[in-house]
């Protein structure tokens, strides 16, 4: 065998070992990955639907929406089966970064919860400032009747960031269009009855629903 073959053959044994060893970390890690994950999620729905106690595995729905996005409905239940609020993601793509994932929560007669962000690349001390709680807290009670979801610089009513305004621009234009979309299915989510087209989830519903630094203005 000449010092090539050798070496292939080191090499793939090397390969070989090495995938195992990924393929091991991979089985040890990830259930509490997902138990992390569900976690993260059973926040945020306690953030935007308070003391709603929501089961994320349970009273959900699974929409589509106009644009093909999928979207998971997460529904709270009320003391007689009826769904009492909802929460679902929505995204904005027009972030000073990039995208801005965002949980919203809202009451059966169309009004907010709360907002939730659930992940962002905003400039550190800038736009990432729309994870205070004192901005997020601007959108609990409001609804389209009661608010122009604009910034205020814009003619709207929700307070801008000194310095950041296209990240709270792009939050406030994607909990409008949020809002928007639950007002146009808000007969589907609020339907209780349903069954979830993986068999697990009796109260499920499968559908398709209408529906740098220094940042400047």
């Amino acid at each position: 065998m000449t010092s090539t073959a050798r070496m292939v053959l080191v090499l793939a044994g090397i390969c070989c070992v090495a995938g195992l060893a990924l393929a091991g970390v991979y089985e040890i890690t990830k259930e509490p990955i997902a138990y992390q994950k569900k976690l993260d999620i059973i926040r945020s729905l306690e953030a935007v639907l308070p003391g709603s106690g929501i089961d994320p595995d349970a009273f959900f729905l699974e929409m589509t929406r106009e644009d093909g996005e999928q979207v998971k409905v997460y529904r709270a239940k009320g003391e007689e089966g009826q769904v009492a609020g909802a929460a679902f993601q929505v995204v904005a793509p027009d972030g000073y970064s990039g995208k801005i994932f965002i949980m919203m929560g809202v009451r059966p007669e169309g009004v907010l919860g709360g907002i939730e962000i659930l992940s962002h690349a905003e400039t550190p001390g800038l736009g990432s400032l729309i994870e205070k709680e004192e901005w997020k807290a601007l959108f609990r009670g409001i609804s389209l009747e009661t608010t122009n979801f604009k910034v205020k610089k814009d003619g709207g009513d929700i307070d801008q960031i000194t310095g950041a305004t296209i990240s709270p621009r792009a939050v406030t234009g994607a909990v409008e269009k949020g809002l928007k979309w639950f007002l146009g299915n808000r007969e589907t989510i609020l339907d209780p009855t349903g069954v979830d087209p993986s068999g697990l989830n009796p109260s499920g519903l499968n559908t398709s629903g209408a529906g740098p630094s220094g940042e400047t203005p």
